[in-house]
This record gives C-alpha cells, structure tokens and sequence, in this order.
C-alpha cells in the first residue's frame, strides 16, 4: 500500500526503482533509461520516512507472492535485501506483514551458504518464523542466480560466490 501511495504501482516501478538504487549487475540492456521518470510525487532519497520508501520495504515488496511471478524480480529482491544497513528485525516484519515470509527464508537460507561469516543471514532466519514449505526447484531461483561466480582465480580452478547487492548506499 505505501508503495502504491508514493506512486510505485506496478512491478516495473519498483524494478525501476531498485535499478536506481545500485542493482546495475540485473540492468539488462539499459533497463534504467525505461525507468527514467520518477512517479508523481516520489523522492528516490532524503525526505520524511512516510515519503521514502526504504530499502528494506523495496525488497519485500519485489518479493511479495501477490506480483506475478518473475525470476528477475526475485533476483532484484535478493539483491535489495542484502543492501547494506538493512534492519534483519524489519525485513522479518514485513515479510511475516506481507506474507512473504517463506520467500525472504529461502533467500536467507541461500545467502547463509554463500557469506556464513556474515551475521545478517543469520539474525534475519532467526527473525523468521519456521518455514515448513520448501519450494520446488523450479519455483524459486537456484542459489547460483543471487551470485556474481568464477571458475578461474589466481590460485587456479576453483568456484567462488559473491552475493550481489546494490552499488549505492542504502536509501
């Protein structure tokens, strides 16, 4: 709802938005220069908490079950809600709010394997109530899609992962 009121109504909008914020690694072929417009009355930085949307509201909202189905989608979620000095306690309040709960775990889960050394992972499950429901592969993206991935460093062959997160500070 508070997306809508700040005029973020459609699924494009908070992609757009989440671009503008540092998710350059998912920008596709210049997805920022469709995005250019602010919607009426939006400020993408600075202002009253009620006239921003936060970093981690934008997550949850690119992760709620009720948008249509969208793998970049999930993947831009993923990647919002790793920025940096997001609130773990917020992020569960929202996402238990929104429902969306079951898909902030499974990202959770995944970037617990990947950075096992990083607290948010951790605070952010704890946070969460149980999941019973584990997705099915196909519904879901696979760890490998949250992750920038080499085969090859100067040590020689080997698979390291980093978690994608936006480029710019938190909002």
């Amino acid at each position: 709802m508070k997306a809508r009121r700040l005029g973020l109504r459609t699924p494009e909008a908070l992609e757009g938005l989440a671009l503008k914020r540092g998710c350059r690694y998912y920008d596709y072929q210049g997805e920022l220069t469709r995005v250019a417009e602010e919607p009426a009355g939006y400020q993408v930085t600075h202002g009253k908490e009620e006239d921003t949307l936060s970093n981690e509201e934008l997550s949850v909202a690119l992760l709620s079950i009720v948008l249509p189905r969208s793998q970049w989608r999930l993947r831009l979620g993923a990647a919002m809600l790793a920025a940096q000095g997001n609130s773990p306690h917020k992020i569960a309040m929202l996402a238990v709010q929104e429902r969306a709960e079951q898909v902030v775990s499974y990202i959770a889960q995944c970037g617990r394997q990947v950075e096992p050394e990083n607290p948010f992972w951790e605070e952010l499950l704890k946070r969460l109530p149980d999941p019973a429901y584990q997705p099915a592969p196909d519904v879901l993206p696979h760890i490998t899609r949250f992750v920038a991935m080499t085969g090859v460093t100067r040590r020689g062959k080997e698979t390291v992962m980093q978690w994608i997160r936006p480029t710019l500070a938190a909002a």
